[in-house]
């Protein structure tokens, strides 16, 4: 669907594909496009962003702009019958990623200039009800139509959650988790949501202390919340089951499992650091040092050294 909204702008507007790197670069309307997706979770059909590899850049860059998003969105889940384990695993983990970062990311003071230099204006209350919608179909429906992919009743609810994670993100952006993945993505040859379902434990792990109430809703939608427990001991209680989903459904441990090196982990922390409308959109703030902290828990498989107070 990426490349669709690509050849819809390149009919509408040709040139170098480069020229459209980053926000609001597109000049005005595309083709119009109907988008039909046939895996649930990138949620392509409803978003204003199209990703794509760039070679020279060794790495995946996106093309933001209200005009890329699709006039038609058809969700059909019968579509996504014959998607085998991996990649409705894959796939489903990648919208569940997007919409916990979509939940979870920072949100910006309104201003009537905010959505005329922002594609992605930031966490706010209509994206937060998409979120929770997404978060809640998914944690309920993924492993099922992973592990039974004739159940159609899960897979209509992967691709529900998969869609309204995309009105999430779509409005208030993703963060650190897709930040790492790109040099992930490109230094491993791996796919985008193996990538950032490995990340997102060590993330959340991260940005805990910035988004206790919301972890701790997290946890709710999740199921794991017990009567008395308090709202930091639930936003610990989200992290653990969003480990234990992605687990269950074999999205790898750690960045080692994904095929990179030690030798790679200075390269993937500098050029995390360069995707600055997803750095800036972490709710806790990083720098290269918290970059780098967060790429060598993931790397080793280990969260402790993340873990705030």
């Amino acid at each position: 669907m990426d490349i669709a909204k690509l050849v819809a702008l390149l009919l509408a507007h040709p040139a170098e594909l480069s020229n459209y790197y980053g926000e609001f670069r597109v000049p005005g309307p595309v083709r119009p496009l109907i988008a039909i997706p046939t895996t649930a979770g990138t949620g392509s059909e409803v978003t204003p962003v199209a990703v794509l590899a760039d070679p020279a850049r060794a790495t995946k860059v996106g093309i933001s702009s209200p005009y890329l998003i699709p006039v038609v969105a058809l969700c059909d889940p019968e579509l996504t019958r014959s998607c085998p384990k991996s990649l409705t695993a894959i796939a489903g983990a990648d919208a569940l990623t997007h919409a916990i970062e979509a939940f979870t990311s920072v949100r910006k003071s309104p201003t009537p200039e905010l959505a005329q230099t922002q594609v992605f204006v930031g966490k706010n209350a209509m994206s937060d009800v998409h979120a929770r919608v997404a978060i809640s179909a998914l944690a309920a429906h993924l492993a099922q139509a992973v592990e039974d992919g004739n159940d159609m009743q899960a897979r209509a609810q992967v691709m529900y959650g998969a869609l309204h994670a995309g009105l999430a993100f779509g409005v208030a952006g993703t963060a650190a988790a897709h930040a790492i993945q790109y040099p992930v993505g490109a230094e491993t040859h791996t796919a985008h949501g193996a990538g950032v379902a490995a990340l997102m434990p060590y993330v959340m792990e991260f940005n805990r202390r910035s988004r206790i109430p919301e972890f701790a809703e997290i946890a709710r939608l999740f199921g794991v919340a017990s009567v008395g427990d308090s709202d930091a001991l639930l936003s610990r209680k989200a992290i653990d089951a969003v480990d234990a989903l992605f687990q269950r459904i074999g999205i790898p441990r750690s960045l080692s499992e994904l095929g990179l090196s030690d030798g790679q982990v200075h390269v993937v922390s500098i050029q995390a650091m360069q995707a600055t409308r997803l750095v800036n959109n972490n709710p806790e703030a990083l720098d290269e040092q918290a970059m780098r902290r967060i790429v060598d828990a993931a790397q080793s498989g280990d969260r402790s050294s993340l873990a705030a107070l």
